[in-house]
């Protein structure tokens, strides 16, 4: 009785649902190490297959034009120029986000303090590059700008930059004071990344007496990422009264 069930159940069962229950029984699952991975026919054939456009009566072509002779029309020109409306000031844009991602990774492959990487990044993403002539390109001005932050909040930390402090001191204790800064050229990471970018620290000297210049003709000494040097800083901010 309980055959004769069984045999008329799965009669009842369309073709396909019968196969893919067989096939689900025969296969044999596992999950050792390159199991999933395609076999190299399987590889193969699929590298052939999707090499191949599908080319249908409504496919367009876009950028390119539809014969050697021809051009591109002019307002696909204009939108590659960024003439459309749509696109103006993308470069822009970009040029400051990739000066931002990179600045961040470099900030990120050396130990330093969420205030000097803000600090880094606010100078940076805000710095026009051109003054740097031929060495311009974002790794190694940001390269220039971690030396010249790190080093100035170092010694700000040790009091060095307080003119009136430093002239009470007696030179055994100026020569110890000085003792305790060390400079971010000292350390084997950063020396690494200037050596890695083609730099050696006679460039990095020459670049940071450029960078001073720039910091005080576009008025960014004192820019700060994600924060604003013209809000009064006896406001609570927006975080902690959002917490009260």
């Amino acid at each position: 009785m309980d055959s004769e069930g069984e045999n008329g159940a799965s009669r009842s069962q369309e073709p396909a649902d019968r196969e893919r229950q067989e096939w689900r029984e025969q296969r044999e699952v596992s999950t050792r190490p390159g199991d999933g991975t395609l076999s190299r026919a399987e590889a193969n054939r699929d590298a052939t297959i999707r090499q191949w456009d599908v080319v249908t009566p409504s496919a367009t072509i876009i950028g390119r034009p539809d014969r050697p002779d021809a051009d591109v029309d002019e307002s696909l020109r204009r939108l590659h120029d960024e003439q459309h409306p749509a696109m103006a000031g993308h470069a822009e844009r970009m040029h400051r986000l990739d000066k931002a991602r990179i600045t961040h990774a470099l900030c990120n492959a050396l130990d330093l303090t969420p205030w000097e990487r803000d600090r880094i990044l606010g100078i940076m993403t805000e710095l026009d590059l051109t003054a740097f002539g031929s060495q311009r390109g974002i790794p190694t001005v940001a390269l220039v700008v971690i030396r010249h932050v790190v080093d100035a909040e170092r010694r700000r930390q040790l009091g060095l930059e307080d003119a009136e402090r430093i002239a009470e001191l007696t030179p055994d204790e100026m020569a110890s004071l000085y003792e305790l800064f060390t400079s971010i050229t000292d350390e084997s990471a950063y020396q690494n990344l200037i050596e890695a970018h083609g730099l050696d620290q006679t460039s990095v000297n020459r670049l940071e007496r450029v960078l001073e210049e720039q910091l005080d003709e576009q008025e960014l000494a004192d820019a700060v990422f994600g924060r604003s040097p013209h809000r009064d800083p006896n406001l609570d901010s927006v975080a902690r009264s959002a917490s009260e």
